[in-house]
């Protein structure tokens, strides 16, 4: 077997602005936990050969009963994550090293538990950036500003902000050197892409995020998500319901 690639589903956030009681990650919809979905995003992708599911410290039997029940047949590791989303991929590629190191893994993409609605496309995407590239995150620009001014909000037209998504994938090796480095500094970014950009000369693309590729952050989010993936369901007659 050559070099491949895992899929990396982050998990260990917390709840509470969408108003559960414990890790929104577990939150029902539309007959699967958010997570499994976001899961079953990762596993189906022919081109990842691992999954592994960062958990919260103290939820690993939670993760594991949840994998057993609600995606049978899939092979999932799970890793205990940290008290932040760096420190979480950190425990990531240290569980990930050996194999990283020998060169086997060659590409890690990560996925927030936080978006189910992941197209399988975004995955094949987001691998092929990053083997040629190094690094590869999905974007949507929002085309227009707007600001308050004298006469009231008005659309200025001329800036553009870019919303950044998930998946993202990256070059394995440098990715834990990155890593590794930011350590030893006492570095911690704030994303992904803040790391290897700080410590390697890997270049980063970006590539077209979808906007039906909805973040669950707040209550409300909860329901459109929810509702999303019923109207998916609907559409799949093959795919599994439970």
């Amino acid at each position: 077997m050559g070099s491949y690639a895992v899929g990396v589903v982050l998990a260990a956030g917390l709840g509470t602005r969408v108003g559960a009681d414990g890790n929104k990650a577990y939150l029902p919809l539309a007959g699967r936990s958010m997570v499994a979905w976001s899961l079953k995003a990762v596993t189906d992708a022919s081109q990842i050969a691992r999954s592994v599911l960062v958990y919260r410290r103290g939820e690993r039997q939670l993760a594991q009963d949840t994998v057993t029940a609600e995606l049978p047949g899939a092979t999932v590791e799970l890793v205990e994550g940290g008290g932040t989303r760096h420190a979480s991929e950190f425990n990531m590629l240290r569980y990930l090293a050996g194999d990283i190191e020998s060169g086997a893994v060659d590409v890690v993409l990560i996925h927030d538990a936080a978006r189910p609605l992941a197209g399988g496309d975004m995955f094949v995407t987001a691998l092929s950036v990053a083997r040629e590239f190094g690094g590869a995150i999905p974007a949507l620009t929002v085309a227009d500003v707007v600001q308050q001014g004298p006469e009231g909000i008005r659309s200025t037209g001329r800036e553009r902000l870019v919303r950044v998504q998930t998946p993202q994938a990256f070059r394995a090796q440098p990715l834990l050197r990155a890593y590794r480095a930011a350590t030893a500094d006492g570095f911690e970014g704030t994303d992904t892409s803040s790391c290897i950009e700080k410590y390697t000369d890997l270049e980063v693309r970006t590539y077209p995020g979808d906007g039906g590729n909805l973040k669950v952050t707040y209550a409300h989010d909860v329901a459109v998500a929810a509702r999303l993936l019923n109207r998916r369901l609907g559409e799949d007659p093959y795919t599994c319901r439970r």
